[in-house]
């Protein structure tokens, strides 16, 4: 039996139509089913409608297969979900993947590529090791937020981080922050981030927070522009419970999980856990998190040689 593979982006790019046809040209040549994600079909036919791009002949004339929502991959019918894009593209791609337990093949047409870590010029290169089963998967943990009022609909979770900031260019804002109940720390910054193990290379990096190993099992917590220079970011067990209490000059403050945001108030109580399930990322035979870290961070390379 053929692969059956979701294929996920979340924007239409010329420069990014070549890696769409090379994908289905190299799919077709292996036998290997494509499903592609329904609004983004359809985008990609308007594109094509009104850049004048020709696109291959399926696409235009409605011969691929598609898929819609999470119940779509929670039927069992695919065997991995691609995404096409960035790491955003791929914490996008979560919110329909779900609790299904269906496998993520990140392919990087972006920048970073810290999750999306399979480069485009190895396109080929991935679809033969997904039939000959050269890779592993790696459960990433996520985040669970639960507040009072209810944020973010039917799925309160993110892969990357939860950040809690200043509205705008408001002054900064007081977090009041409890481990398992026992009171932690008032922090007086432009916010708070709670990374997983995942999102550490992300904004809390950027932040100056440590970077965790994927298979390690803790929280970061990070101030953003802390008040206070002798608070640091800390590394927690990913067991804890946190909850915050804030409050500001500003009545407005944002509320984000991975890409998604709200704005909230600070009658809002807000408790960030571990999710009850984790994610499935693919990493292709010969790769590493360490080589992941070397090429995307530039470590071991010196500018003046």
């Amino acid at each position: 039996m053929s692969l059956r593979i979701a294929v996920y982006s979340k924007e239409v790019r010329a420069k990014d139509l070549p890696y769409v046809q090379q994908l289905m040209e190299e799919a077709s040549a292996r036998s290997i089913r494509l499903f592609f994600f329904r609004p983004w079909l359809e985008a990609l036919r308007r594109f094509s409608d009104q850049s004048g791009i020709v696109l291959g002949k399926k696409l235009v004339e409605g011969e691929v297969d598609s898929f819609a929502s999470p119940e779509d991959l929670q039927s069992g019918r695919y065997d991995f979900l691609m995404t096409l894009g960035g790491d955003g593209t791929l914490l996008n791609a979560i919110t329909l993947v779900r609790d299904s337990g269906v496998p993520i093949v990140g392919i990087n047409l972006g920048r970073m590529g810290f999750l999306a870590s399979i480069e485009k010029r190895h396109l080929a290169k991935a679809l033969d090791q997904l039939l000959e089963e050269q890779y592993s998967l790696e459960e990433r943990s996520l985040l669970q937020l639960q507040s009072e009022p209810a944020l973010f609909g039917d799925f309160p979770y993110a892969l990357n981080d939860f950040t809690l900031l200043k509205f705008a260019s408001a002054s900064m804002i007081t977090v009041h922050a409890y481990l398992d109940g026992v009171f932690l720390n008032t922090y007086w910054a432009d916010g708070l981030i709670v990374a997983t193990p995942t999102g550490s290379t992300g904004y809390s990096l950027s932040c100056g927070g440590p970077i965790v190993f994927p298979d390690t099992k803790n929280f970061v917590l990070t101030p953003v522009a802390p008040h206070n220079l002798n608070v640091r970011p800390i590394v927690i067990s990913d067991q804890s419970v946190l909850r915050f209490q804030f409050e500001g000059r500003s009545r407005d403050y944002l509320c984000t999980l991975d890409s998604r945001k709200a704005t909230i108030g600070d009658a809002y109580s807000l408790e960030v856990s571990k999710a009850p399930f984790s994610i499935r990322l693919l990493r292709l035979q010969g790769s590493h998190f360490t080589e992941t870290l070397r090429s995307k961070l530039i470590w071991g390379l010196d500018s003046r040689n």
